[in-house]
């Protein structure tokens, strides 16, 4: 839980880029997670992990007009000896995208870079509620969040979706809902 100022200066912030947004979808989750990013919460990196001509086009898009020179980057770098693992959760979330907008492609990018850190996906991203994620998942990647049938938590579930991929099953028990890890892999998420 972040103290009552960090709280301030995520809603201000949040409500800044808001201010600019023309109402394209991902305009809210994409200010919650840029807001988060700037008050130190979540694990993204420098740029979101996007590079600074990919997040200077991001916000330009989606918040056109908003001084980007009023943010700063966190110091945090991209792992590289992760880059495969990164590149592969980022592979599978763009053969299932909507194909609607760009969003889809810096979102893949930052979900993946996201699933590095070692919290809930949501928390990692700097997402206010797992609802959101969820709701990100359903509208720019809706094959693959049509498949989470079962609620499953959404990094485990988007590394599991890796290992079908590759024929890998490591799931001790025949089917989830008899494995010992249930309450691990789905459910609530605080």
């Amino acid at each position: 839980m972040l103290a009552a100022s960090a709280d301030t200066e995520l809603q201000t912030i949040h409500d800044r880029l808001m201010a600019h947004s023309h109402g394209q979808d991902n305009d809210d989750v994409l200010a919650c997670i840029i807001a988060s990013w700037q008050t130190g919460a979540g694990v993204l990196p420098d740029w979101l992990g996007l590079g600074p001509e990919s997040f200077t086009l991001l916000l330009a898009t989606h918040f056109p007009g908003f001084d980007f020179n009023s943010l700063s980057n966190p110091g945090r770098a991209i792992d590289p000896e992760r880059d495969d693992e990164r590149g592969e959760v980022r592979k599978l979330l763009l053969g299932e995208r909507a194909e609607v907008m760009e969003a889809e492609r810096w979102l893949a990018e930052i979900v993946a870079t996201a699933c590095q850190g070692q919290d809930h996906l949501w928390q990692d991203m700097g997402l206010w509620s797992r609802r959101d994620l969820s709701a990100l998942m359903e509208r720019n990647f809706p094959a693959l969040a049509a498949r989470n049938d079962k609620d499953m938590k959404w990094k485990k579930f988007l590394y599991k979706q890796l290992c079908i991929a590759e024929g890998i099953y490591t799931c001790r028990a025949p089917s989830c809902e008899v494995c010992a890890d249930y309450a691990v892999c789905f459910g609530p998420e605080d």
